[in-house]
């Protein structure tokens, strides 16, 4: 536990230390957000805020986790999640930086961002199929038991590793919603792995390894909502926020808990199935809308609702869920 300490200390601590340095530089690279003419009039004065800040808790993230590693563990199991943020953030780079480049709110297209995930997931996917310690089964939360889902555990991990990139990358949309929710989410699955590690003696190292990696996504984000908070310095932008999905993703992988993604990660959940619901919708109704806006944190902000006021509930429920979700680990 101690070593996850240090570690959540000294990614906070670096990210903290990065802000100054980093966020002047993308003013000077003129690197400031476009919003979305279709967007919520009140983000009109977000217009030029820097982004592309995710590299504030991204870099301090990877440099904890490496150096806070045990040795001794897997080096697959370690080298697993730190894949998943790098490979997602960096088509979040390229994506960003045709956004600040071009002065548009679009970057890659909705295709040229997809094949580029599905191929990674896919990768990721059969490499986690073939290392022994992870195979092809996923443990079932609060029952106990494994689904061993053969070959088919590829394309489900794929699914579940695009799914939630993209999902983390709809609820990044209020200053500090993603960041605030997202340390809530890594701070638990650090817990979970702790506890995990406790009661597996002989994965020990490789469980204390995510515990440590989560530790490390916990404490630079933390930091990094130093300068996120509302109003915001600066934004995370889809290097940000494919990061953290690709992160959190990766930690379940090798952990075997991504049956438990709906649950902890239930905040990027309701932001696509919003997204989903609100277009099946209007395709089918010709023009009809459920929600004033999608995804949902939207909507609540049409309707009246502060800014701050959002991001705390969506934190509060992040909280309670994933409390529940603690619940499976310490009976």
């Amino acid at each position: 536990m101690q070593r996850i300490l240090y570690t959540i200390l000294a990614a906070f601590v670096m990210a903290l230390a990065l802000g100054p340095i980093l966020i002047p530089w993308l003013k000077r690279m003129k690197f400031g957000q476009t919003i979305n003419e279709l967007g919520p009039q009140s983000h009109k004065v977000k217009q030029g805020i820097p982004t592309m800040g995710g590299m504030i808790f991204a870099l301090p993230a990877l440099v904890a986790g490496v150096i806070f590693a045990p040795a001794q563990a897997d080096w697959q199991i370690v080298a697993m999640p730190f894949v998943c943020m790098a490979g997602f953030g960096l088509i979040g780079f390229v994506d960003d930086f045709i956004k600040v480049k071009k002065k548009r709110s679009l970057g890659l297209t909705p295709r040229q961002k997809l094949v580029p995930q599905i191929l990674l997931s896919i990768g990721i996917g059969v490499w986690a199929y073939l290392h022994p310690l992870i195979g092809s089964s996923l443990v079932v939360p609060f029952f106990g038991v494994e689904w061993n889902l053969g070959w088919a555990f590829i394309p489900v991990i794929a699914f579940v590793l695009v799914g939630t990139v993209n999902s983390a990358n709809l609820l990044d949309g209020l200053d500090g919603l993603l960041a605030g929710t997202g340390a809530i989410d890594f701070a638990s699955m650090s817990l979970i792995c702790a506890l995990l590690a406790a009661a597996h003696p002989d994965m020990e190292s490789e469980y204390l390894a995510t515990a440590v990696f989560s530790g490390a996504m916990t404490g630079a984000v933390i930091g990094f909502l130093r300068y996120n908070t509302h109003p915001a310095n600066v934004f995370m932008g889809d290097v940000g926020s494919f990061a953290i999905g690709g992160a959190l993703a990766g930690i379940a992988l090798v952990t075997r808990l991504s049956l438990l993604l709906p649950l902890i990660a239930f905040t990027m959940l309701i932001s696509s199935l919003s997204d989903i619901i609100q277009v099946a919708y209007f395709k089918k109704t010709h023009g009809k809308r459920i929600f004033k806006m999608a995804p949902l944190h939207h909507h609540f902000e049409l309707s009246g609702m502060p800014e701050t006021k959002i991001v705390t509930m969506y934190d509060l429920t992040t909280m309670a869920l994933c409390l529940v979700a603690l619940l499976g680990f310490t009976a």
